[in-house]
């Protein structure tokens, strides 16, 4: 779609038409699906399914086609739709799921290319705006020989950034069964307090507040004001998705695998779910009443960017679908086995977006998890 065809008011904020995308894969998240007695849907129109709304920013990662090279060695570079919150609603829906992000892209061919995924995806691109005095987001992914990231971010500023709470799409974020963000959005005015009016209308409406900090240290000013930006809002939360790496940072050096470490310092009395990720090795959960680990879905790793955003669709997707999941140890267990799965694919191919799962790829991959 070119520029020339495109309403004004089209609001935009995520990825694209100008990749390599497998449409087959993404159209399939307009199948409609129906509840069975496992607790997923088969049949059902997606507007019927309860909304998981993800807020915050969007982006687009520049991926080195090779691996185990730094930024300046690599030879070319693949372009793909990011920013954790729309690579999670775009998980979701790419399960069958129903989703909305809202957020803030350019008024540029990048900003036209994220809404054109977001369309393509099924994912309700009502929220989002278009700035026309600020370029969509960049970053730069490297990856390394062990498939792990370092990022350079081309931010100053992004429109990402400038999202104003005037500009909120309330109605929508009342609709919210769940209402996911990250810490990102917090870091610079105005768009960190849209971000805590956003998560103000949530609660008054009832929504389950969904909280995935995704530290990116060299966005911040100070390791320091990450730490305690990031835990301003930790007690709001009724699920928090962490990882070790996060863990260690939050807690000043603490061991992330002591259990009383997580019970005494980050888990909290609103908190339904806290869920620790580990990785290829699976993750650990804790509620108020149980808590244990779950065993992670082997496979080669080729990229890692957005496993744990495919992990957290996979997490949230069965959430919605039965909202006291938490409650029932033996469910939970299936749904992080589920998300588990879901983050396991991911890796195995460049890109976030572009390796977001079906529903149909992770139940025929986990078979393997449970042999």
């Amino acid at each position: 779609m070119s520029k020339s065809n495109r309403s004004k008011d089209d609001e935009a904020r995520m990825s694209g038409c100008c990749f390599p995308v497998n449409l087959d894969r993404s159209m399939k998240s307009g199948l409609s699906f129906k509840k069975n007695s496992s607790g997923s849907f088969k049949g059902e129109s997606q507007e019927k399914r309860p909304l998981v709304v993800c807020f915050g920013e969007m982006l687009i990662d520049f991926v080195p086609t090779v691996g185990g090279v730094s930024l300046s060695e690599s030879p070319a570079f693949k372009k793909a739709p990011g920013g954790a919150p729309a690579n999670v609603a775009v998980g979701i829906s790419r399960l069958g799921g129903s989703s909305a992000f809202i957020g803030k892209v350019g008024e540029d061919e990048f900003g036209f290319m994220l809404a054109d995924i977001l369309k393509q995806n099924n994912v309700d691109s009502s929220g989002m705006r278009f700035d026309r005095n600020a370029r969509t987001a960049l970053a730069f992914v490297t990856l390394r020989d062990d498939g792990e990231r370092e990022f350079m971010f081309f931010r100053n500023p992004s429109a990402d950034m400038l999202l104003r709470e005037s500009e909120l799409d309330a109605n929508l974020i009342k609709k919210a069964s769940i209402f996911h963000y990250g810490s990102i959005s917090l870091i610079e005015e105005p768009c960190k307090s849209a971000h805590l009016a956003a998560m103000n209308i949530a609660r008054k409406s009832g929504s389950i507040l969904s909280y995935d900090p995704n530290l990116r240290l060299p966005l911040w000013p100070s390791p320091e004001t990450a730490r305690k930006t990031i835990m301003s809002i930790w007690n709001q939360a009724d699920l928090i998705k962490i990882s070790e790496e996060e863990i260690t940072f939050l807690t000043g050096g603490d061991d992330p695998n002591d259990d009383n470490v997580v019970l005494k310092k980050l888990y909290h009395s609103n908190l339904k779910l806290l869920v620790v990720t580990e990785g290829s090795n699976g993750c650990r959960y804790y509620t108020k009443e149980f808590k244990g680990r779950v065993t992670g879905v082997k496979v080669k790793a080729v990229d890692t960017t957005g496993a744990g955003d495919a992990f957290v669709g996979g997490i949230l997707n069965s959430l919605a679908a039965d909202l006291n999941l938490y409650k029932n140890e033996e469910k939970l267990r299936e749904a992080l086995l589920f998300a588990n799965a879901c983050g396991a694919i991911t890796v195995t191919e460049r890109g976030a977006i572009p390796a977001l799962p079906t529903k149909e790829a992770v139940l025929q991959i986990l078979p393997k998890a449970n042999a």
